[in-house]
């Protein structure tokens, strides 16, 4: 793993119950021992500490860490006591329910997890929620935006291998005539190209494409197309030519200009602290000119 977060050694989970239980007893809450403890343990770890918490005391973790902490503080604690998979999905339910959708938290999870992590999303979802995710998201969108997530919530992206050299050259041609060359566009044909074809795959067409057109796939995306399906679109490009540089992207634009979208800053730093946040910070100098951990400071 490429995290910044790993597993924490010499590693006891009934004295870090302990100490959370002393942090937040009586009068004030301790938040630098809560703060410390929760982001120095992985994940499998902070669920073995919530387990110990019930265990000694009959609370449970979370219900009292949200009733001793607040604000934006308290989201980012919480967050971290999710298990990875219900954390998406749980982040996927607050994006569609209610008035109005966020599409925007549906396009940075469905455009960046790996067909077994879409797999094992769906299958928490029903768990958690006795709901089917894609039944959900199709409710809540409409036209070519909800077909391109309806394509990849099916999570049946060509596995990696070989890649078929003729196969490259006639899915470039075909994107090229389904935008370019056409009055109009044939979003079906980037649809089902890019939400199925293999990694490996897709990045030998952008480049055969740049080099029938002349224009990057992103160039033609953002001519061809508009809303929420160019975004979607855009955020499935990235991160065929790389997730951490997408994540990247994303952080310094939760940050960039008046104010900052926190919410957007807690979702992508705690879902990907323990996959690759250490090349998100390489691809956040490389490309922003300035650290991430001077930005967000």
């Amino acid at each position: 793993t490429r995290g910044t977060v790993t597993a924490f050694s010499p590693f006891d989970a009934r004295a870090d119950a302990e100490a959370l239980r002393k942090a937040m007893k009586g009068m004030g809450t301790d938040e630098d021992t809560i703060l410390k403890i929760l982001t120095s343990r992985n994940n499998a770890q902070r669920q073995e500490i919530a387990s110990a918490f019930k265990t000694l005391f009959g609370r449970d973790l979370v219900d009292d860490l949200k009733s001793e902490l607040t604000g934006k503080f308290e989201t980012l604690m919480v967050s971290l006591m999710r298990p990875t998979c219900i954390f998406d999905a749980h982040a996927l339910k607050h994006a569609i329910k209610g008035a109005g959708t966020n599409e925007k938290v549906l396009t940075e999870i469905l455009a960046s997890r790996t067909p077994a992590e879409v797999r094992n999303i769906k299958q928490v979802y029903l768990q958690e929620y006795e709901a089917n995710l894609e039944d959900k998201i199709t409710g809540e969108t409409s036209g070519h935006f909800q077909r391109m997530l309806v394509v990849l919530l099916q999570a049946n992206r060509d596995p990696e291998g070989r890649v078929d050299e003729g196969l490259v050259e006639q899915d470039a041609q075909v994107l090229f005539r389904a935008g370019e060359l056409k009055w109009g566009t044939d979003e079906e044909k980037f649809i089902t190209i890019l939400g199925t074809r293999s990694v490996s795959h897709l990045r030998r067409v952008f480049d055969k494409y740049m080099t029938i057109s002349g224009f990057q796939i992103e160039e033609t995306i953002d001519r061809e197309t508009s809303g929420d399906l160019e975004k979607l679109l855009l955020a499935v490009v990235k991160c065929i030519r790389s997730v951490p540089a997408y994540f990247a992207e994303t952080l310094y634009y939760s940050m960039k200009g008046a104010g900052t979208d926190d919410d957007t800053l807690i979702r992508v730093m705690v879902s990907r602290s323990e996959i690759d946040l250490l090349d998100i910070r390489q691809e956040f100098r490389k490309n922003f000119a300035k650290s991430l951990h001077q930005m967000i400071q």
